[in-house]
């Protein structure tokens, strides 16, 4: 088969305190190298599978790459996809499964003294100021199209579109509001005088240390697994057992393995009570012995200390609980 061609975020979604990208690949049975949080290389091996050639790759960049066949395949986030889709009016790439990490929400932010609680307010408030609204953001095609749908602007503005820059490109006949292309730390730009931002945040402690508040959320988003258009055959059978590994290795994340030794008598009320309460995956497994008798369950972590109390009260001992690496239902 030829080699499906990966790309591996760069930046928060590879930091320990957020994604760990490269612990999820390890988790999910990889043998990776050099792509360790902090020394990320350009080119990444991931040595016990020939079948994947891999690249570093910044989140801005991953759907322009997957668009255009640069990579099969790529880890990123839901915000930029749709960044890139706007203004073509198609979607190329497609999702293969969501990863359940990365959760951010992106947002319509402004100083926490301005007056206003929703967009469609600073719209109407500002409809006959003279200087020029600005707003600075990463997400130049998801700001104007949010713009563009607000009640507010469309009362003030109509049908025209923002002024959009994006360094030396200029897009756009309404240069009464202007959307500016950010290249990181949007929210200092309000401290420079901008209007508005657009940003993504996970907990807003960012914007409130920067003394902005959030107006309004434009979507919610998290890391998935996605493919562009070369991504079809054999390589598209193989992004799916890739995502099947690496979603298995997040669904463990949330299960506790668990065994513990019981009386042999009490062997079949402790596996109806562990049934009838939900305190294993599909039903516990059983190593019957004369006297006492192991058993085995793979429980939700949320339920472990109801699990708990309930065995004890069955008299079960040596009970070990174990984090579990792989959960491929």
């Amino acid at each position: 088969m030829e080699k499906i061609v990966l790309g591996l975020p760069k930046g928060s979604l590879n930091n320990v305190n957020r994604g760990n990208t490269y612990q999820l690949f390890v988790d999910a049975g990889y043998e990776v190298k050099g792509y360790e949080p902090g020394k990320e290389e350009n080119e990444i091996l991931i040595a016990n599978d020939p079948e994947i050639k891999s690249f570093l790759s910044r989140p801005q960049s991953s759907p322009v790459e997957l668009n255009r066949g640069i990579l099969d395949i790529a880890i990123v986030g839901e915000d930029w996809v749709r960044e890139e889709s706007v203004e073509s009016g198609e979607n190329l790439i497609t999702k293969i499964g969501d990863l359940d990490y990365g959760q951010t929400r992106l947002i319509v932010a402004l100083p926490n003294e301005a007056p206003y609680n929703s967009l469609t307010e600073f719209f109407r408030a500002n409809k006959d100021r003279k200087k020029p609204i600005l707003c600075f953001t990463e997400y130049p095609n998801l700001t104007r199209q949010h713009i563009m749908n607000n009640e507010g602007y469309k009362e003030v503005f109509g049908d025209s579109k923002p002024f959009v820059q994006v360094r030396g490109l200029r897009d756009g006949d309404n240069k009464q509001v202007q959307i500016i292309n950010s290249d990181g730390a949007t929210e200092v730009y309000i401290a420079k005088g901008a209007d508005l931002i657009v940003d993504n945040t996970q907990t807003g402690s960012s914007l409130r240390k920067a003394g902005l508040k959030i107006l309004e959320t434009i979507m919610e988003s998290s890391a998935g697994l996605y493919a562009g258009p070369s991504c079809s055959g054999k390589k598209a059978e193989k992004a799916q057992m890739m995502f099947e590994q690496l979603f298995g290795a997040i669904t463990a994340r949330k299960y506790f393995d668990v065994k513990f030794n019981i009386s042999t008598e009490k062997l079949d009320e402790v596996k109806g009570f562990l049934l009838s309460k939900g305190f294993c995956s599909d039903e516990p497994t059983a190593v019957k012995g004369s006297s006492f008798s192991q058993v085995n369950v793979l429980i939700p972590k949320t339920k472990f200390p109801a699990m708990l109390r309930g065995i004890k009260s069955y008299g079960a001992s040596a009970i070990v609980r174990e984090n579990v690496k792989q959960y491929v239902k």
